[in-house]
């Protein structure tokens, strides 16, 4: 187990090197760059700048420079920690995404824990009293929930939020704590906020996860291994959560790394409808404004908690269930 272990984290090294040619190669393929858009903007509003301002504006970001040299100066300045300087903020880009990072992963962590305590026990229920009504309840509620898109929701509750409680269902603090420092209030305040948010975002991933887990733990009820518990006389309710709901949760937890990223990058549309101060917005904004090193910095933390979360995953799943860890050592 330790030598996979080693071998995996080894083999990121190389996988993020090229990961990272790739996304900055990505990000300057469309025309122009961030000096364009702001000459483009500053036209549109009657500011003409000479080539020579223009000029002055490329050295000054280093957009003059060849795409390779662009690169190893951003990827050396990365390994140190010095992820560089934004263009469209003119601030540092770690301390731009620290900021928002923080409420980005509380919020995205309260999603995950409302998804599974909703998901795992209803999926779990709707196999062990398959075609009841409660079954049909939550399999129609599990359509509607992957059918409908998570900021549609945000925006119906933003509409009976102002309709009909006269206050905006958007943000996460009151106005007299949108600025002010950290404090108990704050927190609390930040906290009564956060519910609305949590559970938008988590209704499409329990609806998804509900199916998921429904599905798997039927497969399993119906397995040889089953049958000859209940043979020996296993009452069915412990006989289901040591045999088949342990098994049924494979799928998910080989998921769990998968949503790092996720926990770092939020749900760009709905922290956009809900004006949420997190790190999706900014990522849009960098990508929109084709601020270079604000962009690869955030999509270069995302592919590195990407490669973790697969790597986590993985050793969840063998030390959850001994036949991956057998596999393993017969590989070896």
């Amino acid at each position: 187990m330790r030598e996979y272990i080693l071998r995996r984290v080894l083999q990121l090294i190389p996988t993020l090197f090229l990961i990272s040619i790739v996304s900055f190669t990505i990000i300057q393929l469309p025309p122009g760059d961030y000096v364009t858009n702001y000459v483009a903007n500053m036209t549109a509003a009657g500011e003409i700048l000479s080539e020579a301002e223009i000029a002055d504006l490329e050295m000054q970001y280093g957009l003059n420079q060849p795409g390779y040299m662009q690169y190893v100066k951003w990827i050396t300045n990365f390994v140190q920690g010095d992820m560089g300087l934004s263009f469209y903020w003119d601030r540092p880009v770690n301390k731009l995404i620290g900021e928002r990072l923080m409420l980005t992963m509380i919020m995205s962590l309260l999603s995950l824990l409302f998804v599974y305590a909703m998901a795992i026990p209803i999926g779990i229920y709707s196999a062990v009293r398959q075609y009841s009504s409660f079954d049909y309840l939550f399999t129609f509620i599990g359509f509607i929930g992957l059918a409908t898109p998570n900021f549609l929701l945000a925006l119906i509750f933003m509409y009976i939020g102002i309709k009909y409680f006269g206050s905006s269902a958007g943000g996460l603090f009151s106005p007299e704590y949108l600025d002010a420092p950290w404090s108990v209030g704050r927190v609390w305040d930040m906290l009564k906020h956060m519910g609305l948010p949590v559970v938008i975002v988590g209704t499409a991933g329990t609806a998804a996860t509900i199916r998921v887990m429904r599905a798997t733990t039927l497969d399993e009820l119906g397995r040889p291994y089953v049958e000859t518990a209940r043979a020996k006389g296993l009452r069915e309710g412990p006989l289901t959560m040591k045999y088949p709901v342990r098994v049924a949760l494979n799928p998910i937890l080989s998921t769990i790394g998968w949503l790092l990223p996720e926990i770092v990058s939020g749900t760009v549309l709905v922290a956009l409808v809900l004006n949420l101060p997190t790190t999706g917005p900014l990522l849009w904004r960098a990508l929109m404004a084709q601020d270079l090193y604000l962009a690869a910095s955030f999509i270069m933390i995302l592919s590195t908690l990407t490669l973790i979360g697969t790597l986590l995953s993985d050793i969840l799943l063998a030390w959850v269930d001994p036949r991956i860890r057998y596999g393993e050592r017969g590989s070896t």
